[in-house]
């Protein structure tokens, strides 16, 4: 079953959204190096690219619709939706975008797409010391419901479970 496309982009929207292919993997790699102390390899993003369930969701600055396809990408939000919940795996945004909104407006267009979809629920889990990412999670109504010790082994810190209603 193939996701259903998403709503039409607003007039006023900053950013345009798009579902990512193969061609934007070194790009969004890139992102993925300079975010993460211990990132996804390029092999799990075409992995996640061949699931049904998998939705990688790249921004990219807002432009006329003929150079939509080359706007450059400013962050991605990778999710799954299984039945009736949504599920964040991975939220990043190039350095030199950040403090912008990017990752917000993609957060909301994965919420809006999900309702589309028949989503209810929202879950994530966050590093617990990621302090700038939960308040934005918060502000987005989300709460904390619990908390998995240990989730990130490299460091030995916990994971701060999140969940969201639609």
């Amino acid at each position: 079953m193939r996701r259903p496309a998403g709503p039409p982009p607003r007039a006023d929207a900053p950013f345009l959204f798009r579902e990512m292919t193969i061609e934007d993997l070194d790009r969004v790699m890139e992102i993925e190096l300079e975010a993460f102390a211990h990132p996804w390899s390029a092999e799990l993003f075409r992995r996640e690219l061949g699931h049904a369930w998998s939705t990688i969701l790249i921004a990219g600055e807002a432009r006329p619709a003929a150079e939509a396809r080359r706007a450059p990408v400013l962050g991605f939000v990778i999710y799954w939706l299984v039945h009736d919940e949504l599920h964040v795996l991975n939220v990043a945004v190039a350095p030199e975008e950040r403090r912008r909104g990017v990752a917000r407006a993609l957060l909301e267009e994965m919420t809006q797409r999900g309702r589309l979809a028949g989503a209810v629920l929202a879950t994530l889990e966050v590093r617990r010391s990621n302090r700038p990412a939960i308040a934005l999670y918060e502000s987005l109504g989300y709460r904390q419901v619990g908390v998995r010790p240990n989730y990130y082994v490299d460091e030995g810190e916990d994971a701060i479970i999140m969940n969201a209603d639609l």
